[in-house]
């Protein structure tokens, strides 16, 4: 049987059962005063009838709060917050994302999902916050290997060929830790001091640190466990176990994604997409994560994670 036809994908009370059962694992909370004390649920409550809907809506997954007496539903205090799509249409967006290796556009979820293009673009970068990550303390350690690596994404200026250099692009940098997880940052450019805080700041000093030849690189190794580099513009990908390969094939999917799938990306909105990149990576099937795995790691994470127009909310 196919993931898809779980009934929470096409049916608003499961959708909003399953959600609960994720959000709420360790009971309900009320998001007006926090309150751990069991609320009643409200059955049968309806909106306001109206010329379209003249019976009006059943307002699925509704309670109230035994204290504060306000109502809510698990939707308040998430992503999924002031949203008019159903949260089955949800959960099968959170599940495109994290299962297609390359990302979805928002022109193929507004077509998918049957909802605009301007709805689906802004609950794909609503998504995309949910799955960024809070980094509590430095990767790697004693003996792990990290590589780290920089990449430029972007369009050149309007300006001759000869001119065109690299710093007209966007720079990110990215440390993966061989059989863990990858960050990735938008850097102010792929100079020393650039790079150099970074590193510092999400990698362990014990950690065995790997990198391809450049300059911006020599200073900051020497303040991990060990340095070791390959030389690409000699051609030398593999020394032994010295290699940036894991990182560069990071790298691959990063770029087919961004270039074949999304094509443009303003810097506004690249911290974003690159947290939806580091996020697949991270809890990849070699970590044991399969799609569906994911998708609920991805869900338990709406909490707190409002994002309006404006920006977030909180």
């Amino acid at each position: 049987m196919s993931i898809l036809s779980k009934p929470y994908f096409h049916d608003e009370a499961a959708a909003f059962a399953h959600v609960e059962k994720v959000i709420w694992a360790d009971g309900t909370v009320c998001p007006h005063c926090g309150s751990v004390k069991k609320p009643y649920k409200l059955e049968g409550v309806k909106t306001k009838a109206s010329k379209k809907n003249p019976e009006g809506v059943v307002r699925h997954g509704l309670y109230k709060c035994a204290d504060c007496r306000g109502q809510f539903t698990v939707r308040m205090g998430t992503i999924f917050e002031e949203s008019h799509i159903p949260l089955h249409k949800w959960l099968q967006a959170i599940h495109l994302m994290c299962s297609i290796k390359k990302g979805i556009s928002a022109h193929q979820m507004h077509r998918t999902l049957e909802i605009t293009y301007k709805t689906a673009w802004f609950l794909c970068h609503r998504i995309r916050h949910a799955m960024q990550a809070t980094f509590t303390e430095p990767m790697g350690g004693a003996g792990k290997v990290v590589e780290v690596d920089e990449t430029f994404i972007g369009k050149f200026d309007d300006v001759p060929h000869k001119q065109k250099v690299r710093n007209s692009k966007m720079t990110v940098v990215t440390m993966v830790e061989r059989g863990g997880e990858a960050r990735s940052f938008h850097a102010a450019g792929h100079r020393r001091a650039d790079v150099e805080s970074l590193m510092i700041k999400n990698i362990k000093p014990e950690t065995a640190l790997m990198t391809d030849e450049g300059n911006h690189y020599r200073a900051v190794g020497k303040k991990f466990a060990s340095h070791d580099f390959v030389s690409h513009k000699y051609h030398e990908y593999v020394r032994g176990e010295i290699t940036t390969n894991t990182v560069e094939g990071f790298y691959s999917i990063f770029k087919r994604g961004m270039k074949g799938v999304y094509q443009h990306c303003s810097e506004k909105h690249l911290h974003r997409y690159l947290a939806e990149f580091d996020f697949r990576y991270s809890n990849r099937i070699n970590t044991g994560f399969d799609d569906n795995a994911r998708a609920h790691k991805a869900l338990s994470k709406v909490i707190g994670k409002r994002l309006t127009y404006s920006g977030p909310a909180n």
